[in-house]
């Protein structure tokens, strides 16, 4: 197309500008061949001219239409040039905040220096298993897009992050890594994806720092291969490292940083491990504070060490290794301080001052020798042909020296460290394919660069060579697919410079051969280098002012290397005496794994080749033999490397991503043009621009080319053939035929074409535009005058109908006045006649009110007298009563008395056995005595003493009181006198003062007689004033009680709106309940499906042989959860039978234990409380003994002992009283029993009488055991007096080894030595008495004696006290259990004969589980007694168990024998007939008679035998076909006919059947569904049947909330012996389960829908124009074949609600599912439209409303307005409406705010940036106005999510619908082959 076509007036150009490098700008007038300048205007309204070049003639690029402007792809722009890019990325990066764009098969990433939600779960869930195209760019994307082309081509993948420092390439590789990690899983349960996460911060740690461009720049490229299985899970990782820059190590330029792990090291120093090491702050060490910034802002380093450390440990680094690391890397530290010392007399001498303290750490640290390191590192080792020098080095050669060791040490950690990385990752299992993430550094160009970055460099020139091949092959396979014609693309193919940098005598191998010669040095090369290449090859320059420097002509840019330093780093030079002390270290292992023989660690053949070792060589290679590999240089070993990664890439299939970096300054969303533009063309974006633009950039399928300019064509243009169609109005629209190419499923068109095409479409628009424009508004003027008009006979007709009105007004007012007369004198009459009437009721009523209170007086004294009777008679009873009582008091307390007399003399005749201890003391017993009558005789004269004083007190106090009684009447008479003359006195004065008081008050009375007057004036005045006021305060009154209504009004609707609030929030809070049980339960099912499946993989490796066939493990599994072997589990020690009748009775082996587990849940919660509460309770008891015990102890003291001793004798014989009296208790209530229960209940050998007889004897039994061990302590306490005894012969008192033995604490045995401790002090008394010694010895024997017996009667006195409450608890116990097995009985008396016997063992089996519980806490300290319990009670239940059998069958006998009985019966009847004569009989004719069959009664049961029951699941539910049922059959029959034979289980009172047949119900359910899992018909239909099933259950339970409904059958119908609330909720579960399993099916087959047909089909055709897509094409929006539509989704739901009708399920549930269904459209819909910028348009917000529109169409056919589904859909309709609104000013933003309630902050943010015009008539929303929809939205509280949660399943309930079908009337067809059911 001509120029001048495309450059007219009002065309937009760009012009290069030296701020914004491109600088955009509008043509004055249209540019004509030959013009010299374009007259220009720039955006600030600026006039300018841009001078053409004469001799090329270019013209400045044009700029793409403003819808074009902002895309996701950068190859959908119409002129692909520079600033078309640069302007694109920047739209999107600033005003839109998007960070990623394609270019091609590129991701370009510019680096936002901001934390964005938009990596998270939600987000990975939403691209995964999404074309690359369907959604915006993201890395996740790119990510998806390798994993699916793995798996779909089974290739490996590759994904080539590149950028330079600051990018964000790690990050990005990080984020790829973890999207394979979240999407794959494991393959096993090492959680490998967590350990390729985990190598993240260690890599980070060692080989990241901080420069200039960024925080945490990476010192290393890095490849990770990510290994995984055929079922492409992850199983490991492997990692290669490319060129660690050790030269960090030892200096850093300014505001640098070294590698982050020293620095945490320093920071770590504090904690106790690291005290070893001696290290201080990092500004201390000369490696961390050169660059003089050691701390980065916002980074904790200690932090950091922590997650390093964790990160380790995870990858199998044990904390040994982990020590040993840290000892190096401090080490490296330390020898970084080493200061070395020049000579001052020989300049070539350097030296270490003796004990440097840094230099002895180092050699501390590593375990080497001290004198040899400070030797070898200012010397060196010179090997000729025949002897070896040592010679000393200069300063600065010693220094390099000891910086060379530094970075060896480091990077020798380093390559260990990546080794054991790799072995951590390394796959246990056949790696099947790996996609490889490759983090390396961009193209860099400094003010100096060196080795370093010409290494980076060269490695770029080898990736761009690869990247433009890879695009220039997709360009040519593209064209060759679509059969256009190919012409060869020139695209710059940088191989010479390859060759430059590693061909033979290239600079790298020049560079090597320098290394090699003897005083090869940096000039020397550069002189070769000036030699070689120089004038020979365009890319090869010297700069003018240097010799040693040179320039290449790279890819991107021009760089300069500064050569110095080249040959240094090269080689890599380290001695190797100083590599042989470190081999010498003894305490460091590790040190010796680092340099064992010197192999190179980084050997590309090994995966790490980028670390260059740094090898030991001498001064003579040949002499020392080195290998090969040590031989070569850091250039020759990065060379390899990159071939092998190069290798490596073009085996795989390649996916690049370009990290950009905005500003320097590290500014959130700041875009800086220069730094942009530098980027974009050294990264290789503008080359894969340059080449899409050479060929035919935009392409558009035939049918969105058609969509998008169909407005360009004519009716008669269109044709049934689209591409036809396309053809004809290409050639008339475009004529030069070589602008465009049609291939076979697309139109390929060259660079600005589409432009011209829009350009084109906008003019046809426009005019269009402007006819609308000219009709409405004809329109709206005709309106208009209409309008005028039709007021004008409006004003009309309103003034005639007034006059009218004044008219008829004055009729109506003649008529008001005679009406008014008329009324008024009927309402005097009428008020006369009131008065009257009112005087006449008021006499009446007080005549009849006389009358009435007189009756009332003379009923109420009636009344009192009676309660005064009564109250007299309640008084003599009581007094009576009270004789009585006392009477019976009296008796007691004489019984009593007689009785403790008794038991008196009992202890008196024990306390005699005492004398055997007598005889052994005869010889101190005359001695006693004597002291005793010395003790008596003090005690007398100390009484009589008492006596006297006490009599001399009595007189005294006697005396005392006479006195005082004389001195108060004494008193009181002097005061009497007193208060007399007083009171005299005071009364002369009063007369003198009342006088005075008369003559005043008289006065006064004048004076008050003439005020008076004066105030009846003003009363009267104020009287009317107080009337004013009081008809003001009336109105007050009245406006006050209008405001209180008012206002009460108000309380209450408020009170009214918060009580609704608050049953809102309880509603909520009651969902939020449930649907956490819910998802309990839901993760329950995973759990449970992940162990069938782990089950199954287990059975099929232990699978022998190839024939066997391996049973489900579906039934087992699923019968687990619902069947609890507690009862009948295999023990060692179960007996015979019992294991043989598990064998006869498999299925009902989980059937018993059901019920048991269910009840034991319940009675564990309750014996829980309980225990909790005794506990308690004997806590406060023990609190009490312990406090009074301790009272007793103070106040009894020493002399108490004995009297104790006595207490404890009578506190055992009470014990023993208290237990024959129990007994006795015990017998009493055994005879009452036997006496008051029925002979029939009561007769031996019946099941009542056996367990209350058991009962009884096991208390009787209990009670003489512990008799028996009162008897045995008791009879211990005599050993052990016996035992003392004997002892106190000896001369030295000891306690004896059984004594301690037998004492059962600690307490008891301190409490004794101390006892001894005190016998042993010397009394100076003692010494008086003791005349011959014998009385010491006896005195302290029997000390000891009373000591030792003390604390033992202490200690058993204790446990008496614990026996007897626990005696007293389990006498209770009994007498509970025996009041309820009494009423019990007389409960069963009540039922029928057949019913008792299983009630009572039903009883029974109840009593045992209580026991059962009590025993399990009784033992809970002794497993081996509860264990022989628990087999006792096995037995007894299947004894229980056997004789119900027996029982059973002896029944069915009794009953066959009574029906031959009745019919034998019944012939007899028949047999005689009544006398009639032979003659007659045979005279009388006999006729025949029809006698019909009486129908028989069905009960609504069906019977089955045992052995039936799997034919009846499998007939019944697992081999039914829902389709025939659901069409032939009554709704829920299935569930039915489940239920009536649940009925005959519970009539035949068969609890074993009952849950066998429900355990076998829910098992075979879940197996049907397990095996039709992704069948909806299936899920349906046993959702609905489940439901029906539970509602039978509660319908048919006997509760009366559930009977409210049924019919007087439907009642008789109802369950009468087991009650299955239990199984409800079993049932209920198992309603939820299948619910989420339907809510899944239904998910799995909307999902693929939902975006197609919601938003990007057409519904509505022409309102949304396509726009330019690029390479990365999104699927067509037109409805294709193959493609979904709103009508498919119709469809589906329509399929889904008939099936649920036909299957019967409730209304209400079928509500929730719809509810349910609506929001997976409206989530998945929303979180597609705020991950897709195309869909974000004012048309596609038009679409999306009327797609809602059609689907509440469809509720309302359905009748489901009601459920709620609508609500659901209220974000998706808010984010149409937010597309469509006005969006500019404050007015909009109010709107947009209070409109947009049900979407968050985050999402309208987000459609607000996404929102692009499709049309030129639109405008994009400006950055201001968004920012003012923020401030606006910043108080509001709501998530931060961006997405929905598109799998949140609302909380599902099952209101009760009970069924008006009569069991009764239900017929099983013959097709479900369940003849062997029986109605009953």
């Amino acid at each position: 197309m001509a120029a001048s076509e495309l450059f007219t007036k009002f065309a937009r150009v760009w012009i290069p500008d030296t701020e914004d490098v491109w600088k955009s700008a509008e043509l004055l007038k249209d540019y004509k061949p030959g013009d010299t300048v374009l007259h220009l205007k720039l955006e600030d309204d600026k006039e300018t001219q841009h001078k053409i070049d004469p001799q090329t003639k270019e013209l400045p690029p044009l700029r793409n239409p403003d819808i074009l402007v902002g895309e996701n792809d950068l190859t959908a722009l119409s002129y692909l040039h520079e600033p078309a890019v640069l302007h694109n990325l920047k739209v999107r990066f600033m005003d839109s905040k998007l960070i990623y764009t394609y270019c091609g098969i590129v991701l370009v990433a510019i680096n936002p220096y901001e934390q964005l939600p938009i990596y998270g779960e939600d987000i990975i869930n939403a691209y995964s298993g999404q074309n690359m195209g369907d959604m915006d760019p993201h890395i996740f994307a790119v990510a998806e897009e390798a994993y699916k082309q793995m798996a779909r081509d089974e290739r490996n993948q590759s994904i080539i992050v590149s950028g330079e420092s600051g990018a964000g390439k790690t990050v990005s590789a990080k984020y790829a890594m973890r999207y394979f990690a979240t999407v794959s899983g494991s393959a096993s349960e090492a959680n490998v994806e967590e350990k390729v996460l985990a190598s993240n911060p260690i890599m980070e740690s060692i080989g990241n720092a901080k420069t200039t461009r960024n925080d945490n720049s990476s010192r290393f490229g890095k490849y990770i291969e990510i290994g995984f299985d055929k079922r492409y899970r992850i199983i490991g990782a492997n990692m290669r490292t490319y060129l660690l820059e050790k030269s960090r190590v030892v200096f850093q330029a300014e505001d640098e940083r070294n590698y982050h792990i020293l620095y945490q090291l320093c920071a770590s120093k504090h904690l106790p491990e690291f005290k070893a090491l001696r290290l201080s702050h990092a500004q201390n060490f000369h490696y961390t504070n050169l660059g003089g910034s050691p701390v980065i802002e916002g980074i904790d380093d200690a932090k950091e060490m922590r997650n390093t450390r964790q990160a380790c440990s995870l990858l199998g680094i044990n904390e040994s290794y982990q020590m040993g690391i840290f000892h190096i890397l401090a080490a490296v530290l330390h020898l970084g301080n080493v200061a070395i010392k020049s000579n001052e007399r020989d300049a070539d001498n350097c030296f270490i001052l003796p004990n440097t303290e840094h230099l002895i750490i180092f050699c501390d640290l590593l375990g080497v020798d001290y004198e040899q390191m400070a030797h070898w590192l200012c010397h060196r080792k010179i090997v000729t042909g025949s002897e070896t020098y040592i010679k000393p080095m200069p300063k600065f050669q010693a220094i390099n020296a000891r910086d060379a060791l530094a970075k060896h040490i480091y990077a020798s950690v380093f390559n260990w460290i990546v080794h054991h990385v790799n072995k951590a990752l390394h796959a246990s299992i056949k790696q099947h394919s790996f996609i490889g993430v490759l983090d390396i550094y961009g193209f860099e160009t400094f003010e100096i660069n060196s080795f370093e970055q010409f290494c980076i460099n060269y490695a770029n020139e080898k990736l761009q060579q690869q990247f433009n091949m890879h695009v220039f092959k997709l360009e040519q396979e593209e064209y060759m697919k679509e059969q256009i014609p190919w012409t060869l693309i020139d695209f710059y193919d940088n191989q010479p410079c390859i060759n430059l940098i590693e061909a033979k005598l290239g600079i790298l191998d020049l560079l090597d051969e320098e290394c090699k010669m003897p005083r090869g040095s940096d000039d020397t090369w550069a002189q070769k280098l000036y030699n070689t290449h120089l004038n020979k090859t365009t890319l090869f320059h010297k700069p003018r002012l240097s010799n040693k420097a040179f320039i290449i002509q790279h890819f991107a840019d021009k760089v300069e290397y500064q050569c110095e330093g080249f040959l240094e780093k090269n080689k890599d030079t380290v001695y190797e005496e100083q590599i042989t002390v470190l081999k010498a270290s003894k305490k460091l292992n590790l040190l010796a794994e680092l340099f064992h023989d010197e192999k190179p660690a980084t050997s590309p053949t090994e995966g790490r080749p980028s670390v260059a070792r740094a090898t030991v060589k001498s001064a003579k290679p040949r002499a020392l033999q080195p290998s090969k590999e040590h031989k070569k240089s850091v250039g020759h070993q990065f060379r390899n490397s990159l071939h092998l990664l190069m290798e490596t890439l073009n085996a795989t299939t390649p996916h690049y991503v370009r990290c950009i970096k905005p500003n320097d300054d590290k500014f959130a969303f700041t875009f800086d043009p220069k730094r942009a533009v530098q980027q974009l063309r050294a990264c290789g974006v503008l080359e894969t621009i340059r080449i899409s633009a050479a060929g035919f950039p935009s392409r558009w399928t035939y049918q969105e080319f058609f969509n998008r300019y169909r407005v360009l064509m004519k009716q008669k243009d269109v044709l049934s053939d689209k591409k036809l169609t396309c053809r004809n109005v290409l050639e008339k629209l475009i004529k030069d035929q070589d602008k465009y190419q049609f291939g076979k499923t697309k139109i390929f068109f060259r660079a600005g074409q589409v432009a011209y095409l829009e350009k084109l479409r906008a003019d046809k628009l426009r005019a269009a535009c402007i006819r609308i424009q000219k009709t409405i508004r004809s329109w709206l003027q005709r309106k208009k005058y209409l309008r005028m008009r039709k007021a004008a006979i409006t004003i009309q007709r309103y003034v005639r109908g007034y006059q009218a009105k004044c008219y008829a007004q004055f009729l109506r007012r003649t008529r008001a006045a005679i009406l008014i007369q008329k009324f008024q004198r009927m309402y005097s009459a009428w008020q006369k006649f009131l008065r009257i009437r009112s005087a006449t009721i008021v006499i009446q009523s007080f005549v009849r009110g006389f009358r009435g209170r007189r009756q009332f007086k003379a009923i109420l004294r009636e009344q009192k007298a009676i309660i005064l009777q009564k109250h007299v008679r309640s008084w003599m009873a009581r007094s009576k009563y009270k004789r009585t009582h006392h009477a019976i008091i009296y008796l007691q307390c004489c019984y009593r008395r007689m009785m403790a007399k008794r038991e008196l003399k009992k202890l008196k005749i024990e306390a005699r056995s005492v004398e055997h201890y007598k005889t052994l003391n005869i010889g101190m017993e005359n001695k006693i005595m004597q002291l005793q009558c010395k003790v008596n005789d003090q005690t007398k004269e100390m009484k009589s003493l008492l006596e006297k004083l006490s009599g001399l007190e009595t007189t005294y106090t006697n005396e005392t009181e006479k006195l005082r009684t004389e001195v108060d009447r004494l008193r009181a008479n002097e005061e009497s006198a007193k208060v007399s003359s007083n009171k005299i006195t005071s009364l002369m004065e009063e007369i003198v003062i009342l006088r005075r008081e008369l003559k005043e008050t008289q006065a006064q009375k004048k004076r008050l007689e003439e005020g008076a007057d004066k105030y009846k004036a003003e009363t009267d005045l104020m009287v009317s004033q107080l009337k004013e006021q009081n008809a003001l305060l009336k109105n007050e009154k009245e406006e006050l009680n209008r405001q209180i209504q008012e206002q009460a009004k108000e309380i209450t609707e408020s009170m009214e709106k918060r009580m609704e609030e608050e049953t809102k929030q309880l509603e909520i809070d009651l969902n939020d309940e449930r649907s956490r049980y819910q998802s309990l339960l839901n993760e329950f099912c995973r759990l449970e499906e992940r162990y069938d499946n782990l089950k199954e993989e287990i059975s099929l490796v232990n699978v022998t042989k190839p024939g066997h066939r391996r049973t489900d493990s579906t039934h087992s599994s699923n019968e687990s959860e619902y069947t609890y072997n507690s009862l009948l589990s295999s023990d060692p020690g179960e007996p015979e039978d019992g294991t043989r009748r598990m064998e006869e009775f498999p299925e009902q082996k989980g059937a018993l234990d059901m019920s048991l587990f269910l009840k034991l849940q319940k009675r564990v919660s309750e014996l829980e409380q309980e225990k909790q509460a005794l506990q308690e309770e004997l806590d406060r008891k023990e609190d009490q003994a312990l406090r009074s015990k301790a009272k007793e102890a103070e106040d009894q003291g020493v002399k108490a002992r004995g009297a104790e001793l006595e207490y404890e004798s009578l506190k055992r014989q009470e014990l023993e009283s208290e237990n024959k009296k129990l007994k006795n208790e015990l017998n009493e209530l055994h005879r009452a029993l036997s006496e008051k229960a029925s002979p029939a209940v009561t007769a031996p050998g019946s099941p009542a009488y056996k367990v209350l007889l058991d009962q009884l004897t096991a208390s009787s039994e209990e009670l003489e055991v512990r008799k028996e061990e009162v008897l045995i302590l008791r009879s211990q306490l005599v050993s052990q007096k016996e035992a003392m005894a004997h002892k106190e012969t000896m001369t030295e008192p000891m306690v004896l080894l059984e004594d301690i033995c037998k004492m059962k604490d600690q307490g008891e045995i301190t409490q004794a030595y101390m006892g001894l401790k005190e016998t042993n002090r010397p009394s100076q008394d003692c010494h008086l008495l003791n005349e011959d010694g014998e009385l010491w010895m006896a005195y302290q024997g029997l000390k000891q004696t009373n000591r030792l017996l003390e604390s033992q009667l202490q200690g058993q006195k204790k446990n008496y006290e614990n026996e007897l409450e626990i005696l007293h608890g389990e006498v209770q116990n009994l007498k509970e259990e025996i009041n309820r097995q009494q009423q019990l009985l007389a409960q069963n008396l009540q039922l029928p004969p057949e019913a008792r016997i299983e009630a009572s063992l039903q009883h029974e089996i109840t009593r045992l589980t209580n026991e059962n519980l009590y025993y399990e806490e009784l033992y809970a300290d002794d497993p081996m007694k509860y264990q022989f319990y628990r087999i006792s009670l096995y037995k007894r239940i299947i004894d229980l168990m056997e004789q119900l059998e027996k029982q059973d069958k002896t029944v069915r006998k009794l009953k066959k024998q009574l029906k031959v009985f009745a019919k034998k019966i019944g012939e007899l009847e028949v047999g005689q007939t009544e006398n009639v004569s032979p003659a007659q009989l045979a005279d009388e004719p006999i006729r025949p008679v029809n006698i019909p069959r009486k129908e028989k009664d069905f009960q609504g049961m069906l019977e089955y035998k045992k052995d039936d029951e799997l034919k009846l699941i499998k007939n019944l539910i697992l081999e039914l076909k829902p389709r025939g049922v659901a069409v032939n059959l009554i709704p829920g029959l299935p569930a039915y006919i489940l239920f009536m034979c649940v009925r005959h289980a519970d009539y035949i009172n068969d609890d074993q059947r009952v849950r066998s047949l429900l355990t076998s119900t829910i098992n075979g359910i879940k197996k049907i569904l397990k095996k039709r899992s992704d069948d909806f018909e299936i899920v349906s239909f046993w959702l609905s049947n489940t439901c029906r099933f539970l509602h039978c259950l509660k319908q048919y339970s006997g509760e009366e909330a559930f009977m409210k409904h049924n019919t007087p059958r439907q009642n008789d119908h109802c369950l009468r012996n087991f009650d299955l609330a239990e199984y409800r909720q079993v049932i209920s579960d198992l309603a939820i389960q299948i619910y989420q399993q339907l809510t899944k099916v239904m998910e799995n087959v909307l999902q693929p829908m939902i975006v197609s047909g919601m938003l990007e089909h057409e519904t509505i055709q022409g309102v949304s124009g396509l726009k330019p897509t690029g390479l990365r094409k999104r699927t067509s929006s037109v409805a294709d074949e193959g493609t979904y539509t709103l009508d498919s989704i119709v469809r589906q739901l329509n399929n889904f609600h008939s099936t649920m009708c036909q299957h019967g399920m409730d209304p209400e549930l079928i509500k929730q599912i719809v509810k349910q269904m609506f929001y997976i459209i409206g989530s998945v819909t929303l979180n597609n439209l705020l991950l897709r910028k195309d869909m974000c348009s004012w048309s596609k917000g038009m679409q999306i409303r009327y797609n809602v529109s059609q689907l509440e169409e469809w509720l309302r056919d359905k009748n489901l307005q009601t459920s709620g589904a609508k609500e659901t859909l209220e974000p998706l309709i808010q984010a149409a409406q937010l597309l469509q609104v006005k969006k500019k000013t404050d007015e909009d933003a109010e709107a947009i705010c209070s409109m947009c309630s049900a979407l968050t902050t985050a999402q309208i943010v987000k459609v607000l940036n996404l929102y692009t015009p499709v049309n030129e008539f639109e405008e994009r929303v400006t950055a201001s106005f968004i920012r003012t929809i923020q401030v606006r939205l910043q108080n509001r509280k709501d998530s931060p999510q961006l997405l929905m949660d598109a799998k949140h399943i609302f909380p599902v309930t099952f209101p009760f619908n009970p069924s008006s079908l009569a069991l009764e009337s239900i017929q099983i067809p013959s097709s479900m082959n369940l003849g062997f059911l029986l109605r009953v």
